[in-house]
């Protein structure tokens, strides 16, 4: 019986966790919109998953419109109008300057895989590639180092900063998100379908 009821939690666990993920995306993008866009006001009843597309399309017409040259001009009308604002200002800045550097197509946020020596020397961690150190930091330490992030494991989204020499960082062959899968499942679920990939750094 309990060889059986593990089967079974092994089975409706991921269904159940993905199905509560998905509902939990689909209600919080469908309270996002205005009440009078909602499905109830427009159609008189609800759409499950209307939000998202209504989100969706709002994001893509938003980067139809900022890709050309009026749109870039009311994009910084509006940063510099941000820009004035004291609390807003600080918290705008940041997010951009992250987004920016995670999200930028050219960019290469977290783009390589690679293995380092933490918490200490030999012990070993996943880490992925955030870019080089620049400023002060890189005329102090010299162009042969390289920025990483070490997410924790279960939750890769707290981790930490380090600053390494190149020497010391062995890229991966792994996909981003094949490395990302392996140290969330705390090297339970093994990387597969590896393909070798050039390393950025």
């Amino acid at each position: 019986m309990k060889r059986y009821f593990v089967t079974g939690l092994l089975i409706w666990v991921p269904i159940g966790i993905t199905a509560w993920v998905l509902n939990l995306i689909v209600t919080t993008l469908d309270g996002v919109l205005p009440i009078g866009l909602r499905p109830e006001a427009l159609f008189g009843f609800q759409v499950p998953g209307f939000g998202v597309l209504a989100v969706a399309l709002i994001v893509l017409v938003t980067g139809l419109l900022g890709a050309n040259l009026i749109g870039r001009r009311l994009v910084m009308v509006w940063e510099a109008l941000l820009a004035r604002i004291p609390l807003v200002r600080s918290i705008y800045s940041s997010v951009k300057q992250v987004s920016d550097t995670i999200l930028a197509p050219n960019g290469q946020a977290f783009r390589q895989a690679v293995l380092v020596q933490y918490p200490r020397a030999g012990v070993h961690t996943i880490a992925f590639v955030t870019g080089t150190p620049s400023g002060e930091v890189s005329q102090l330490l010299g162009s042969d180092w390289v920025s990483v992030y070490v997410p924790t494991t279960p939750n890769p989204t707290s981790g930490f900063f380090l600053m390494l020499p190149k020497s010391e960082v062995l890229p991966l062959a792994m996909p981003v998100d094949a490395a990302l899968r392996y140290v969330v499942s705390m090297g339970t679920v093994p990387p597969s379908g590896q393909t070798t990939t050039k390393s950025n750094f």
